[in-house]
């Protein structure tokens, strides 16, 4: 049984930093994309950044040049590194893995709550 146990969220200042970790059980790390999605009270959830398992990095238009998404493979872990947070980054953050050759084999984490005020 896969599982994915997010950690790193919190209370920061607008202009703080935060780093999301994402710890997954059955060696996946190594051979599923891994994403991480968000979801605000009142939105839908959306993608925030992908690391796929061949190929760049990608990030929704609103976080590009301030979060970085990374893998850990010795670790088993992926992150999120997060700088320059804004009110609006205020979401619970979801860490995601799919198969890159069945979509449909996919899991979800917990979530984490990430509060951005001041």
């Amino acid at each position: 049984q896969v599982q994915l146990v997010e950690s790193g969220g919190g209370l920061v200042q607008p202009g703080g930093s935060l780093r999301l970790s994402c710890a997954a059980s059955g060696g996946i790390i190594r051979i599923y994309n891994m994403n991480w999605y968000r979801q605000a009270p009142g939105k839908a959830r959306e993608l925030v950044a992908s690391t796929p398992v061949s190929g760049s990095p990608a990030y929704a238009d609103s976080v590009k040049g301030r979060f970085t998404i990374g893998r850990d493979s010795a670790k088993n872990t992926t992150y999120l590194q997060m700088n320059s947070l804004k009110p609006e980054d205020t979401a619970v953050y979801y860490c995601h893995a799919q198969s890159p050759l069945f979509s449909f084999d996919q899991y979800w984490g917990q979530g984490t709550q990430v509060t951005v005020s001041s």
